[in-house]
């Protein structure tokens, strides 16, 4: 094995090790297989990645590992006191809605790219990593933020017009149904 390799292998070793409630589950399956939990951690990341390239419902996981977690620790964090939490989700939420909003817009060339659910897997966890500069955090700065405070008067123009086009329309739709029901 490389030495390149080998030294994530002993970090994904390190990690493995550290006391949580995944690791118990390695500590046991380990125990009872006889095999190192690096290498069945190894195992079943390559199993989940061949799945996200030739199963049916990649779509489905790819979505519930890019919104499931990230909702559950959002609702944590909206319990807490502290505000640095809440801004790490509403920073990953607003890339993650940026990204659902391009990728709508560029369905027909996604059906084209091989390995796209395995790519937006990996990129929607590198985007909720537990470290400081994560990916959300990173598009954030670089490409959203700019763009927003670039058009930020424009978009408060076209909401508030559309606000007020639309109330003005329910206004309309109300009356018109109230005059309907007293005739």
């Amino acid at each position: 094995m490389s030495a390149i390799m080998s030294g994530y292998f002993d970090k994904l070793d390190k990690k493995l090790h550290e006391k949580n409630k995944i690791n118990e589950y390695f500590e046991k399956a380990e125990k009872a297989l006889g095999v190192k939990r690096v290498y069945l951690a190894v195992g079943l990341l390559s199993i989940w990645a061949l799945y996200m390239i030739l199963g049916r419902g990649a779509e489905l996981i790819c979505n519930l590992i890019g919104f499931g977690y990230p909702a559950y620790v959002s609702l944590i964090a909206l319990e807490t006191s502290s505000k640095e939490d809440d801004t790490k989700w509403l920073i990953y939420w607003v890339t993650f809605a940026s990204l659902s909003l391009v990728e709508f817009f560029s369905d027909i060339i996604i059906s084209f790219i091989p390995f796209y659910w395995l790519m937006k897997c990996l990129f929607l966890i590198w985007c909720f990593a537990p470290f400081e500069n994560n990916g959300s955090k990173f598009l954030y700065l670089r490409i959203i933020r700019p763009i927003f405070l670039k058009n930020r008067k424009g978009i408060d123009e076209a909401l508030n017009k559309a606000a007020s086009t639309a109330g003005g329309l329910a206004k309309e739709a109300a009356g018109k149904i109230i005059a309907g029901k007293t005739e």
